[in-house]
């Protein structure tokens, strides 16, 4: 028996309007799974954290999920899990049997992880539009402004800049506005045991046992009940929208209590994200992204190149021996020779392709969703909020805090200004040796 919750029903918070305004409004238009990326790379085991960026929904439409109870009472595959959860981890059965046997089979998380049968088209433009836009731009300076000393505790800290956490946070959930409103424990247990029939399935189903595990140890020990907890369609939970695994891995108290909190407390989501892409290989003072010139030899050069690895894998000067050529003004291009790089393409139907250079730090921001659009929608966020930060005097000319005083000067001494660490000299490389240059991208190439 399917049954559709009513939004009073049971008391399960099912309903609320911008609850699922997430997940939704994003399946519609993305026509992807919650971990797809937007590259054409084929799919690994999951590797990111999250669930992909959720969408609201249009003033006061509302959303029931559909749900099948007690589906997973006395049901084989979770009484094996529940044996093992009372092996590894010293659970009580009898207490197990129970809360699963009150876990619902959420039929819409099955429906909105399934892929689409119909061909999946692929818009920077309007994915851009979905993120850039004035909403998630003044979110995130007031933000910023209300955790302006956090923001700049963790960069110290973690070397990661303000901005990129406040991209993140803001493309994730706006700020913790919209952080899902599907029960975790009904969503996780149902991907976990009965995930739609995909050729991952099998990879997709271990991916999400383990996150269940993670979860339900994670609020024993927290003390949460796990029966409260509410999420995305896929479990990410809290305003980064961390999966169980990465919880237990990256998340961390960073208000000063001792107890992380990612659903309530800013402080612990920023020093969460900043702990995980520190954790994941992030470079203080390194850049993200080179613009690559707009001319069509070196537009052609950047098609042929864009094989979808996210991983850096080009050396520069490979392709700069190719022809191709970058509008990055200043760059030390000898000092930054062996430097690996990814070609970046950013499709639009209907324009031509747009194609960026991706740097390690913009191969870090794709561990947290493996997706070219996401990771580059996260930067350019991240600048347009840095930049009105800037332009209402909020940042001085270094993006330091204007509020924060520069250290006392010695006697005799000028004050020291306030500036962020330079970027660590990259030593100058001789010739490489590298492989012939990449031929001249046939007509039909992508």
């Amino acid at each position: 028996m399917t049954v559709k919750l009513a939004p009073s029903a049971r008391n399960r918070l099912r309903t609320q309007k911008v609850a699922t305004a997430l997940s939704v409004a994003w399946c519609v238009f993305a026509a992807a799974s919650p971990a797809e990326a937007q590259t054409s790379a084929p799919q690994r085991p999951l590797l990111v954290t999250q669930s992909q960026p959720q969408q609201a929904v249009p003033q006061g439409q509302t959303f029931e999920e559909e749900i099948i109870p007690q589906r997973y009472a006395n049901n084989p595959d979770v009484d094996g899990f529940i044996n093992d959860m009372v092996a590894r981890y010293d659970f009580d059965p009898a207490t197990l049997h129970t809360l699963f046997a009150g876990v619902s089979y959420s039929t819409t998380a099955v429906k909105l992880v399934t892929p689409s049968t119909a061909p999946s088209v692929k818009n920077w433009r309007v994915y851009q539009s979905r993120f850039l836009d004035p909403v998630r731009i003044n979110a995130g300076v007031r933000f910023w402004r209300n955790n302006q000393a956090t923001l700049q505790r963790a960069y110290e800290e973690f070397g990661v800049p303000p901005e990129v956490i406040v991209g993140i946070l803001g493309v994730e959930t706006i700020y913790g506005r919209f952080m899902g409103n599907f029960r975790v424990l009904d969503a996780l247990t149902t991907l976990a045991f009965d995930y739609p029939n995909t050729p991952n399935r099998a990879d997709r189903e271990q991916t999400f046992r383990k996150n269940l595990e993670d979860y339900l140890v994670w609020t024993r020990d927290s003390q949460i009940d796990p029966t409260s907890v509410l999420g995305s369609y896929t479990g990410a939970i809290g305003i980064p929208q961390f999966l169980p695994s990465s919880i237990v891995q990256y998340a961390i108290s960073y208000d000063g209590n001792k107890q992380i909190d990612l659903r309530t407390s800013q402080a612990d989501a920023i020093g969460s994200v900043a702990n995980y892409l520190k954790q994941n290989g992030w470079e203080n003072g390194r850049p993200v992204i080179w613009d690559i010139s707009p001319d069509a030899g070196s537009q052609g050069i950047a098609q042929a190149a864009a094989d979808g690895q996210p991983e850096p894998h080009w050396p520069l000067e490979q392709l700069l021996r190719a022809g191709l050529l970058l509008n990055q003004p200043g760059l030390d291009m000898a000092a930054e020779a062996g430097t690996p790089v990814t070609i970046v393409d950013l499709p639009s139907p209907g324009l031509p392709t747009e194609y960026k250079l991706g740097l390690k730090n913009f191969y870090v921001l794709t561990r947290y969703n493996r997706s070219f659009f996401y990771a580059l929608s996260v930067y350019q966020l991240g600048e347009k909020i840095k930049a009105q930060m800037e332009a209402s005097g909020d940042l001085d000319s270094n993006g330091a805090p204007a509020s924060m005083a520069p250290p006392a000067a010695l006697p005799g001494t000028a004050p020291a200004p306030m500036v962020r660490p330079a970027p660590a000299a990259v030593p100058g490389t001789a010739p490489l040796g590298l492989p012939a240059p990449i031929p001249a991208p046939a007509e039909d190439a992508q």
